[in-house]
């Protein structure tokens, strides 16, 4: 009966203790949870929550000096972005139309007079021969012009391609020469030689008289 009644009372002890416990905690949450209460018998004071915590980031209310979770003294540092100046742009000055015409009218007489230069130049040049593979020492003078050139040129490869007769060709041509006229044997090597050279005279173009140029036959 005895040990019944003790184990009541301890029972009853250990309620009591965590109901002081309990009631304690609840306070405390309160205090926290709403700083602007003013205690009993005090005039209302408002107060604002300052910056966090500088340990557990935790706001607390201004007028506190310790944090009531981790009891630091040091609040998070309040740093100030500097403001970035706004530069306005200056606004573009307008040309003068008058100055315009002027610079440009300028331009132009500038560049009409270096055209003018190059065109005189280039008149006054001398003409330089474009057969570079046949001098010696660079371009020469030129003393003929392209299309008499390009003549020049065409009956020198007929008078060529008459050089390079076939040789059964010749030998036929002088065969007939010489039994043309068997009469006179004095004449048969003038004959031949005759007959070979009108042949060809005649496939280059070149006329049996002496003196200038003929134009070639068809």
């Amino acid at each position: 009966m005895e040990l019944t009644q003790s184990m009541q009372a301890a029972a009853i002890k250990l309620a009591h203790t965590v109901l002081a416990e309990t009631e304690g905690r609840s306070d405390a949450r309160t205090a926290t949870a709403a700083p602007f209460q003013a205690e009993p018998g005090t005039s209302a004071k408002l107060s604002g929550y300052g910056l966090p915590c500088a340990k557990c980031h935790l706001y607390y209310p201004a007028n506190l000096d310790v944090c009531p979770t981790c009891h630091s003294r040091e609040r998070v540092s309040l740093t100030v972005v500097p403001a970035v100046p706004k530069v306005t742009a200056a606004p573009e000055p307008i040309p003068d139309t008058a100055a315009l015409e002027k610079e440009r009218e300028a331009f132009l007489q500038e560049f009409k007079a270096q055209l003018s230069a190059a065109q005189a130049e280039a008149a006054n040049a001398p003409t330089l021969c474009t057969m570079t593979e046949h001098h010696a020492q660079g371009a020469e003078a030129a003393t003929i012009c392209k299309p008499c050139y390009d003549r020049l040129q065409e009956r020198v490869d007929v008078c060529e391609a008459a050089l390079h007769i076939d040789l059964k060709e010749a030998a036929q041509i002088v065969y007939d020469a010489v039994w043309a006229d068997p009469s006179d044997p004095s004449k048969t090597y003038t004959n031949a030689a005759s007959a070979l050279l009108g042949e060809l005279r005649k496939r280059s173009g070149v006329s049996s008289l002496l003196g200038p140029f003929h134009p070639l036959g068809n």
